[in-house]
């Protein structure tokens, strides 16, 4: 790095399972000529999608250019662990050519942002852009995740009261960060649904951000790298939600582990998945699972009722074949019954 330039970082956020690893996945995979570090930030401590990356096997964004910060909250933890996550990277040799930030699905990009105000940071990073992954199915259903009627009902139902929904504020305040707004799940939204999710958007934008669509996380790297905005400079002015509050509480939301064992029918488990997610109003559930038989470990990622799954990569020598699933929903879901449910 040039000590005349400043290091582009580029702040990837967004709401749960809306696709944000797997649009870093193919980013990494076709950002040619420039060498990347990516920083993780987990809700739960599995680090799912830093095994995600990891799993690409890039060259230009080799293991150890790759940080899990599983703290559930970058935005609150700033100081902790953000920093000192940045001071690794700018001391990586050969030095890197841009950083790649996927927040959780449960922080806000503002408090992050402010971070490269700091004098110690604005001399060497800046942040080139916010980029915003939505989920385009469930916003064409009026919803911001799979799994929201119960949310919706009772706000329709209790039109009269100021209601505090968590999930909604959050998603509100990212697109209010952005730059650019992914749209992802396009290929099973119809032209009308597709509108229709656009207009949900629309509804949080106080200003022009560009909304594009993919598929699969398949982007042009130009579309999302290289915008030079300097968005540290401008984050004030991005009005959310959090603004007059001292701390980002996420007192809303809960998240756990599940140990299972090792299972035989990889349909099976995502049926089983499937029916918790819905029964119990869990937002989100991700992890890894050992098949009987298979010498490829099992990757499982699930939004509501949502599952998909595929092998990811072998098992390593003498690694633990350990199947573990972290549970993200909102506080009050039932741990117990959660885990009963999944490991039946």
């Amino acid at each position: 790095m040039s000590h005349l330039a400043r290091l582009p970082a580029t702040v990837v956020t967004g709401f749960l399972g809306a696709g944000k690893t797997t649009l870093l996945r193919h980013l990494i995979e076709t950002l040619d000529g420039k060498r990347l570090a990516i920083i993780v930030n987990e809700f739960g401590d599995v680090g799912i999608d830093g095994e995600a990356l990891k799993a690409c096997g890039v060259a230009n964004c080799p293991d150890e250019n790759i940080i899990e910060l599983a703290n559930g909250c970058i935005c609150c933890t700033v100081a902790d662990d953000f920093l000192p996550a940045l001071d690794r990277i700018l001391s990586l040799e050969p030095p890197v050519d841009h950083i790649l930030i996927e927040t959780s699905g449960l922080a806000l990009p503002k408090p992050l942002v402010k971070a490269f105000q700091w004098p110690s940071v604005k001399a060497r990073v800046t942040v080139d852009g916010v980029v915003a992954v939505v989920d385009g199915l469930a916003l064409s259903e009026g919803r911001v995740a799979s799994d929201h009627d119960a949310l919706e009902a009772q706000r329709s139902e209790l039109e009269t009261l100021d209601h505090d929904d968590p999930v909604e504020e959050v998603f509100e305040d990212q697109v209010a960060c952005a730059d650019l707004i992914v749209l992802t799940k396009a290929d099973l939204l119809d032209p009308a649904a597709l509108e229709a999710a656009k207009a949900r958007i629309a509804e949080h934008l106080p200003r022009a951000v560009k909304i594009v669509t993919a598929e699969n996380g398949r982007l042009d790297p130009a579309v999302l790298t290289g915008l030079g905005l300097a968005v540290e400079d401008d984050i004030d002015s991005r009005h959310t939600h959090h603004d007059h509050e001292e701390d980002h509480d996420h007192d809303d939301f809960d998240s756990f582990i599940v140990d299972l064992a090792e299972i035989r029918d990889p349909e099976a488990l995502a049926k089983r998945i499937s029916e918790t997610a819905e029964a119990e109003d869990v937002l989100r559930i991700k992890g890894f699972v050992s098949v009987a038989g298979k010498p490829m470990r099992l990757q499982v990622q699930a939004v509501g009722p949502r599952v998909s799954h595929y092998f990811d990569r072998p098992w390593g020598e003498g690694e633990a074949r350990l199947s573990r699933l972290v549970v993200i929903g909102e506080k009050g879901i039932d741990r117990d019954r959660i885990a009963a449910l999944l490991a039946a």
